[in-house]
């Protein structure tokens, strides 16, 4: 049971080296940035996907199923990557929706601005 919790915790921590003092631009993202939440219902995604609200996926509008993101929150500098298998956000001002695992592990837990990078 310990070694569930320690395998996510330390892919977190080796996906956030280096990230804190790579800010450059005025959102404090190098690259680019979205709005982001998380969420949590569902069944199924748009992929075809069972959706696994404790796993590293997201929801975009227009990114094609299976890109993998870079996610990052520039106020801690944790970042992890996902998968984008769902469509969404619908709601105005949101860019990305995150599973909630994958909020979690970069400490979102509301809406928020994230740094993204395109793997």
């Amino acid at each position: 049971m310990a070694l569930k919790m320690l395998i996510p915790s330390l892919l977190v921590m080796t996906c956030a080296g280096g990230i804190a003092d790579a800010a450059t631009s005025e959102s404090g993202c190098p690259r680019s940035s979205m709005n982001a939440t998380q969420y949590s219902s569902g069944r199924h995604t748009a992929s075809g996907q069972t959706f696994r609200p404790g796993g590293l996926s997201a929801a975009h509008k227009r990114l094609p199923f299976g890109t993998r993101l870079k996610v990052t929150n520039p106020r801690t500098g944790i970042s992890t990557i996902v998968t984008i298998n769902d469509r969404g956000p619908f709601t105005r001002g949101r860019d990305i929706d995150l599973a909630r695992g994958a909020a979690r592990a970069i400490g979102l837990r509301d809406v928020g601005k994230v740094c993204t990078e395109i793997l």
